[in-house]
């Protein structure tokens, strides 16, 4: 137990470095997408055109890549496919951190399209598969939950430091910070047996203690799949159980609305209230503390006693709250309110994501959650397609009606269904941790 506490230390050790370099750019982007698509200008149809066209690209991308990258490390080890997004992370960043000119800026625009197909979906799927293996499936919710946790605490070392930095410096230490990452995983990071120590555990446990014939036992796991899958395998997967179909059509949703959030939040906050770099970076802070906090503490706590289910619900609800509220924003302090849901919303992946981990074995971790990041990322490509123009539309001066914000208001109702989807899943399909 002590040697999978100091494995999991080194991997939150990593994930924070790599979501510090990750993120520090995220208050800076859209001024640096602004200036050099549309100097001295508040509105920009190219420069949402062309964020919603990277969207969809890179969740096309990540949709085929994540999960046979999940399922290549079922075979071949955890750290050695975490090294493919950790090194590729680095390529954009340091083209921006040379310059941020026009030309260059274009440059890190296909470098980063490119990269993050397999950066940014493998990096959460590799970890979470990781954390599956070194941890039982009676603590596996809360340790999902640490793990998310510490992800955002990097979102709020990063965002923290681009609020002091100036946009050249950001990119710089951006970068440095994803080196440090991917050095940090080569020395420290040690491979995983796939869960085999898990396994042999539970099955001295059967041995002394023969699991009970009850109706409440849990349901049968899925059987291994052993190679690269394809997509009707995939498929298959998905439909294999009620509990499988309803977390995918959740996730669906879920990633249409948010992905539809980030696609036009904060486009309509330049557009309405001129943000700038510094409010953009204090209304991520909010964020990312609030969720952090969330994470670390709301989730290990309410897990155990609610279950899973319930606190889906609970977190499903404060997302369209979050959606909504931004929406109707009228003034420039409404956004920060509305960043606070985050503390509810932010509970929706690692929910889901502990749901479906309870269904299959330790070897086909890193599989099942591909599979989940694979429909997070279809979501992502269907998002931009619709929401890119119609944030477009509704901040120009041809839109119908005076609403700004209804982009906004319609990826609130794609949550919407998400949270009806999870309110009729039957509780009886997932059983609250007990153990």
């Amino acid at each position: 137990m002590k040697e999978a506490a100091a494995d999991l230390g080194h991997l939150l050790v990593f994930a924070f470095l790599f979501c510090v370099g990750a993120f520090m750019v995220a208050p800076v982007i859209t001024d640096v997408t602004m200036a050099a698509l549309c100097p001295g200008q508040d509105q920009c149809s190219l420069a949402i055109y062309l964020t919603g066209l990277q969207q969809a690209i890179t969740g096309l991308g990540a949709l085929v890549v994540t999960p046979v990258i999940g399922n290549l490390s079922d075979r071949y080890g955890r750290k050695a496919l975490l090294a493919l997004p950790a090194t590729l992370s680095i390529v954009p960043l340091a083209i921006m951190a040379f310059n941020q000119t026009r030309p260059y800026f274009y440059a890190f625009y296909v470098a980063k399209t490119l990269t993050a197909m397999v950066s940014e979906g493998a990096m959460m799927c590799l970890s979470l598969a990781y954390v599956a293996d070194k941890v039982p499936e009676g603590r596996r919710a809360a340790a999902f939950g640490v793990f998310s946790g510490v992800c955002t605490a990097g979102f709020v070392g990063g965002t923290i430091a681009a609020r002091f930095l100036s946009v050249s410096s950001t990119f710089q230490v951006a970068t440095l910070a994803s080196v440090a990452a991917a050095v940090y995983l080569r020395a420290f990071v040690q491979e995983t047996d796939r869960g085999a120590s898990l396994l042999r555990d539970e099955e001295a446990s059967r041995l002394l203690f023969p699991p009970s014939s009850s109706p409440e036992e849990a349901s049968p796991r899925l059987p291994p799949l052993r190679k690269v899958p394809s997509l009707s395998e995939m498929a298959t997967l998905l439909t294999s159980s009620s509990t499988f179909t309803r977390a995918a059509v959740v996730t669906f949703f879920h990633g249409l609305g948010e992905t539809g959030l980030q696609t036009a939040l904060l486009y309509f906050l330049k557009a309405q209230f001129h943000y700038t770099k510094n409010q953009y970076a204090n209304l991520l802070l909010i964020i990312g503390i609030t969720g952090s906090f969330s994470q670390l503490t709301v989730m290990p706590l309410l897990a155990p006693r609610l279950g899973e289910q319930k606190l889906l619900v609970v977190a499903l609800t404060g997302s369209c709250v979050h959606g909504f509220l931004y929406s109707i924003a009228w003034s420039f302090w409404v956004p920060y309110l509305a960043a606070s849901c985050v503390i509810l919303s932010i509970l929706v992946g690692p929910c889901i994501r502990s749901i479906v981990s309870k269904k299959v074995g330790p070897s086909e971790q890193g599989m099942v959650q591909g599979c989940i990041t694979g429909i997070s990322s279809t979501a992502s490509v269907i998002s931009p397609l619709v929401f890119t123009p119609l944030t477009a539309w509704f901040l120009s001066e041809t839109a119908p009606f005076n609403f700004k914000g209804f982009s906004l208001a319609c990826a609130g109702f794609a949550t919407l269904v998400a949270l009806t989807m999870s309110i009729n899943m039957r509780p009886a399909e997932v059983q609250p941790d007990t153990r």
